[in-house]
């Protein structure tokens, strides 16, 4: 799973960056420390997870409840708000594979400077996932703009279409169509996602390991 869709996009907004944004605003550490890597632990990368065997959860969250994930990485700790109205089923989703240790030990397996950083693959290739999928079909306004997560899906899925990979936007707009399942927001921690933001070469690879060391949800 290559996301064909996905990256046919970063390919336009990396020559875009390129040339600087009108707003200011930083995409990367490098940009204000020089060093992308300032901030960042050096860690040996993980052996690889096996592919799917994951089971879909049966029940939705709890109404009237709000559902942050904590990633722990050798960059530093960010939180993400999930969005329950917009993407229930994958939020759903996302909560049991973190409760089950899924994405502890996994990286950042695709780095795009001023696009997207993409995790969430066991296996660290860029195909693999839980062994199933949900739809959160995303409204035909959504917007990929900085902090966004949203779900990464091949071209061939119809829009909406989740595993567990997700990737969050570091470029202030990623000039996506509406067809990347939203699943919610960088609401703390945005500078580590930023400084995660810079560690990626022209191939999208990252140019040192990005390990999410684990997801924590809290609810409240």
């Amino acid at each position: 799973m290559r996301l064909p869709g996905l990256a046919a996009a970063a390919a336009v907004v990396v020559l875009v960056a390129g040339c600087g944004s009108d707003d200011g605003t930083t995409t990367a550490a490098a940009e204000t420390s020089g060093d992308p890597a300032a901030g960042c632990t050096a860690v040996e990368k993980p052996a690889a997870k096996t592919d799917g065997g994951q089971q879909a959860p049966t029940q939705p969250l709890a109404t009237g409840k709000t559902y942050e994930l904590v990633f722990t990485t050798n960059c530093g700790p960010f939180t993400v708000t999930l969005d329950q109205k917009t993407a229930p089923k994958t939020a759903a989703s996302l909560v049991s594979l973190a409760r089950s240790g899924f994405f502890d030990d996994t990286t950042f397996h695709r780095i795009v400077p001023g696009f997207v950083i993409q995790g969430g693959d066991p296996t660290q290739t860029g195909s693999g996932g839980p062994g199933y999928s949900t739809v959160d079909v995303p409204p035909a306004d959504a917007k990929y703009t900085k902090g966004v997560v949203a779900m990464a899906k091949t071209g061939a899925e119809p829009p909406g279409t989740s595993g567990s990979q997700f990737f969050v936007v570091t470029g202030a707009d990623a000039g996506l169509p509406p067809d990347y399942a939203v699943v919610g927001k960088v609401t703390d921690g945005l500078d580590v996602v930023e400084r995660i933001g810079g560690l990626g070469d022209a191939s999208e690879q990252p140019t040192q390991p990005v390990v999410i060391e684990k997801v924590t949800v809290q609810e409240s």
